[in-house]
């Protein structure tokens, strides 16, 4: 370990990095950064990568939102390598296989080192394996991958900068949450109001209700052909967005004094999502991830679908595989995406069942190694000098009264999020219904920040004493 921290950092004196504001900057100049960065992250996703070939399907495009990527541009990989480098470090910190203690100012430096070090081996990684799988073409020269693969990395860089850039505090919230929030929003958009044409009408749904009504015929516009955005998805997606918000306000409160601050009464509030989004995040980072490998596999070995052992995994229809899998394993892992007649009932059973599942296994998992655990809060709120009345001010008092909500509402909170997020996705919600929970969840926080910052600005003494509560 002492090696590997040495080498860790050695690596952490060359990354890029993004200084710390030598004093906190105001809430005015926090929001033109948050608009700055935002700017630019939309910016990429327009801008192509230089010698790709264009107009082709994209086999992954239902995976995207949870990496808030671009296909074809310079966000092509999006946050893929931040979220799975983090993921996978946190997973490796909660299991002890990495042993770091983060009360220790240095053990949280090398901590981000190796996260921002992984980040970069992973945007490599995703870049040489969109490469070889022929996701850009097929028969490329040493030139050509060069520049593609230059272009990726240096994208992915800036993307990290961006990320870091936030999180240091210029700006407000998180640059991947906000990344997620701006793709899912700029796809709802779209789906609403494009006037794009698709020999069916407007793409929008609005522009084609329009259209509609002035050619008299409004019998196609519940719902459309083609998983065209439709009435019915554009009601879905708000009456989605209304629980989401509605579900964030549940919680449980459970009353807590101050020995520190004589007279001072408060609560602590255990949500219903209690997990906040982690498991769906984790859920569909593993199933992109999955789906990335088999479409990989099958473009490389199983063109013709006649490989037995990755027809196992996956099979596409092989002039069009962008309509994404249609046998193998992968297809009954891969979201429906389609209410009509022709939805196999298999198939949307399975998907639900398995996204309800693991949402429910990682909900549990993330409890343990987050944090959250009845007795890691316990020892949050003693040594915050708080204390439940009527209770002994001792770490088993406090985790007892923990025990009686936390794991019950983990569960719960694990499968109400998962059958939000894979039943609005299956009734084909705009942006999906994982990217739905995703941008409302992060909106709700990003707000509560937003009013948080505003708060310390106008009344700093009030903020601090709220903050020390």
């Amino acid at each position: 370990m002492s090696l590997f921290r040495g080498f860790i950092g050695t690596v952490s004196k060359v990354l890029p990095e993004v200084p710390k504001p030598t004093k906190k900057p105001g809430f005015n100049e926090k929001l033109i950064w948050t608009v700055l960065v935002l700017v630019v992250y939309l910016a990429m996703t327009q801008v192509p990568l230089y010698g790709i070939a264009q107009g082709e399907q994209d086999p992954l495009a239902y995976s995207r939102v949870i990496f808030a990527s671009s296909r074809g541009t310079l966000m092509e990989l999006g946050i893929g390598p931040i979220v799975t480098a983090g993921l996978i470090l946190q997973l490796l910190k909660g299991a002890e296989i990495i042993k770091l203690d983060f009360k220790k100012p240095e053990d949280r430096a090398l901590f981000t080192s190796m996260t921002k070090f992984f980040t970069l081996v992973v945007i490599l990684v995703e870049a040489s394996a969109f490469i070889v799988s022929g996701t850009y073409g097929r028969n490329l020269s040493s030139q050509v991958v060069a520049v593609i693969l230059i272009q990726l990395f240096v994208a992915g860089i800036i993307v990290l900068l961006l990320d870091e850039l936030i999180q240091k505090g210029w700006g407000i919230g998180s640059g991947v949450s906000l990344f997620i929030m701006a793709g899912v929003a700029q796809t709802i958009m779209w789906f609403t109001f494009s006037l794009v044409p698709t020999g069916e009408g407007p793409l929008g749904i609005i522009p084609y209700m329009i259209d509609s009504a002035i050619k008299g015929d409004l019998s196609n516009v519940l719902f459309r052909s083609n998983n065209l955005p439709s009435l019915f998805a554009l009601g879905v997606t708000i009456v989605t967005i209304i629980i989401i918000i509605y579900i964030e306000g549940i919680r449980i409160e459970i009353p807590i004094t101050s020995t520190k601050y004589r007279g001072f009464q408060g609560t602590y509030p255990i949500k219903l999502l209690y997990v906040s989004n982690v498991p769906v995040i984790l859920v569909s980072a593993l199933t992109a991830n999955l789906m990335f490998l088999a479409q990989t596999l099958w473009s490389s070995f199983n063109r013709n679908n006649d490989n037995a052992l990755v027809n196992l995994m996956v099979t596409y229809n092989s002039t069009n595989p962008g309509a994404g899998p249609n046998g193998g394993l992968m297809y009954y892992l891969s979201s429906p995406r389609n209410i009509g007649v022709n939805i196999d009932p298999l198939h949307a059973i399975i998907y639900v069942g398995f996204f309800v599942l693991l949402s429910l296994i990682f909900a549990k998992v993330w409890v343990e190694i987050g944090g959250l655990s009845p007795k890691e809060v316990s020892k949050s709120l003693l040594n915050a000098n708080v204390q439940v009345p009527g209770f002994r001010r001792a770490e088993s008092s406090v985790e007892s009264v923990l025990s009686r909500y936390i794991p019950v509402i983990t569960i719960l909170g694990g499968i109400i999020i998962g059958l939000l997020a894979s039943v609005s996705d299956l009734l084909g919600t705009f942006g999906s219904g994982t990217g739905i929970l995703l941008m409302t969840s992060i909106t709700v926080q990003l707000y509560q920040t937003l009013m948080k910052e505003q708060l310390e600005t106008q009344m700093p003494r009030l903020a601090g004493l709220l903050g020390k509560s």
